[in-house]
């Protein structure tokens, strides 16, 4: 089960950059299956270049376990905090995609324009790092107290977007993270394409639920998609 998880994540990562998610900077992570109290996640590297071999054991408060001695993300604490603070979270993202910054940065809301991106909800909330650091911190999220000061702002949102840096999406499972950041994404790129054209009839909070439901059911499809067009580049 672990070997099986440890691939997926090493894919994800190709994957996300693939669509546009991740680029040179970004992270995924996923729960121990075996110990909850810990978390996977690459040593600190390019996403595209990630492979099984590089990951590491890191635990709630931060803290890197690895025999080797390896370092990884100065943001892990992102993971940590979310970790600790919601324990139905199994996978998390954070990542830099370009469509996504303009809602954290201005007055516009992101809400689910169509069905693969209900499960953003009707409320995608901000994280101003500002009233936790102060107004000349860089953005970053590196220590224990500003990972748990965004957990707090993402309560049970399935995305929190961050002022000026980008934004943090969780899921159950690998499979779930991977189309939430893709398609919050691409929910991001055509509510500001639509916005040109007039008032945007959203989705209703239960239509929100419903789709994202049924999107679920069908992780499978996409994955597959992406992964195929991922190992054919990375070939």
């Amino acid at each position: 089960m672990t070997k099986q998880l440890l691939e997926d994540l090493a894919l994800a990562n190709h994957i996300l950059v693939n669509e546009g998610v991740l680029d040179g900077f970004g992270h995924i992570s996923a729960r121990h299956p075996h110990n909850p109290e810990r978390f996977f996640i690459a040593r600190s590297m390019a996403p595209a270049l990630v492979e099984v071999a590089d990951m590491v054991e890191v635990d709630l408060d931060g803290n890197v376990h690895d025999a080797q001695g390896r370092r990884t993300y100065v943001e892990r604490f992102i993971h940590s905090a979310i970790y600790k603070a919601r324990p139905d979270v199994m996978s998390v993202i954070h990542s830099h995609s370009p469509a996504v910054i303009p809602f954290g940065v201005t007055g516009a809301r992101l809400r689910p324009i169509c069905h693969m991106s209900g499960f953003l909800g009707a409320v995608t909330p901000v994280y101003e790092i500002r009233h936790s650091a102060g107004e000349s911190s860089d953005l970053l999220i590196s220590n224990q107290a500003l990972g748990e000061s965004l957990a707090a702002v993402l309560g049970q949102s399935t995305v929190a977007l961050m002022r000026g840096h980008g934004s943090v999406t969780v899921a159950s499972s690998i499979k779930q993270a991977v189309f939430r950041g893709i398609y919050t994404e691409n929910n991001a790129r055509l509510q500001s394409e639509a916005s040109r054209f007039g008032e945007i009839t959203f989705l209703t909070e239960a239509e929100a639920k419903a789709t994202s439901d049924m999107n679920d059911m069908h992780l499978d499809r996409p994955w597959e998609m992406w992964k195929r067009n991922a190992l054919k580049k990375g070939a």
